[in-house]
């Protein structure tokens, strides 16, 4: 059971979160290799401590050939023992755990390296609150756990920890409700690929450059040529954006990731989709929304939610600098 802190944070369920292990005595050599970002000299995390900041966490991408984004996913080292190999786990989202687990053991070769996807036998949970010191968010022995970038909303700081254990351990009751966890997912502005939205991305296009997602210094990964030469060239035109709609406008329009956004100034192509969505749970009149948009888009005129005659969306701040390409 996870300990109780005096602020008592929320404790939730996500199901739509799995889990994938990479280990072995080559799997850092071997993830080096397959991800955009470098995983070189992570710390390693010993139950009953959560991995933190940059040293301990990163948010990697999983390309295509063709320098499209399979998977996103936030990685940790968590041996099960000091003298253990190395035991990475990638938290990931549910749907593509499974394809994205068997296109990473197409490359193991002669490695020393297994790649299990436990989404089956671990559930994912989280904890998130306001003003949460690291002194509250402790964990039990059979817990592995990571902490995510804070996010301020309404002028409080959110802290926010993706939790994993084994089916068969003792538990507490877990809130059903995810709804203000994916919400603060949304407003973080840092994307989750979900099987909606695979191989739509170049990384750069969903600001995965401007979060820490992808490391041009280490070593050759799938796709890296073209991510470097979309960095260094300029050639990126689109880009992560946060916007919101009210529920009442929305009638029966979909709010899924994957689902098209429309200009006013030019109606017959689309120009871009949404990438994540949730209502608020303090304000279920607001949906928020990460969308992948035309910056040409963002000048003037008005973006349309599905379709031409669609809720029109209002863009938001994102609460980080890009980097400018």
């Amino acid at each position: 059971m996870i300990n109780q802190a005096q602020n008592s944070p929320n404790l939730v369920a996500l199901p739509q979160w799995g889990l994938i292990f990479v280990e072995g005595a080559d799997a850092a050599s071997f993830l080096q290799n397959q991800l955009s970002n470098s995983v070189l000299g992570l710390n390693r995390t010993f139950s009953p401590q959560i991995a933190y900041k940059h040293e301990s966490v990163r948010l990697v991408g999983y390309c295509s050939p063709k320098g499209r984004l399979l998977a996103s996913a936030w990685l940790a080292l968590f041996p099960s023992n000091e003298n253990a190999d190395d035991r990475f786990a990638l938290f990931i989202s549910k749907d593509i755990a499974a394809s994205t687990a068997k296109r990473l053991s197409m490359f193991v070769l002669r490695s020393k390296v297994k790649v299990i996807d436990a989404s089956a036998e671990w559930n994912v949970s989280a904890r998130y609150g306001r003003d949460l010191g690291l002194t509250d968010l402790k964990l039990e022995s059979h817990q592995v756990g990571l902490r995510l970038p804070d996010v301020l909303y309404k002028d409080q700081i959110h802290a926010r920890v993706l939790i994993a254990q084994q089916n068969d351990s003792n538990t507490i009751n877990l809130s059903e409700d995810s709804t203000q966890w994916d919400y603060l997912e949304v407003i973080s502005a840092i994307p989750r690929i979900v099987l909606a939205t695979q191989e739509q991305f170049v990384p750069q296009m969903i600001n995965f450059e401007s979060v820490a997602g992808v490391d041009f210094k280490k070593g050759c990964y799938p796709g890296q040529e073209i991510v470097a030469r979309s960095q260094y060239r300029g050639v990126i035109k689109r880009r992560l954006q946060l916007a919101h709609t009210n529920k009442d406008a929305l009638n029966s329009q979909s709010i899924a990731a994957g689902t098209e956004l429309f200009h006013s100034n030019d109606p017959n192509q689309p120009a871009g989709m949404v990438v994540l969505s949730s209502p608020s749970a303090e304000d279920p009149d607001r949906i928020g929304f990460q969308l992948e948009c035309k910056l040409e888009a963002l000048e003037n005129g008005e973006i349309h939610l599905g379709s031409i005659d669609g809720p029109v969306l209002k863009m938001d701040l994102l609460p980080y600098p890009l980097i400018e390409i």
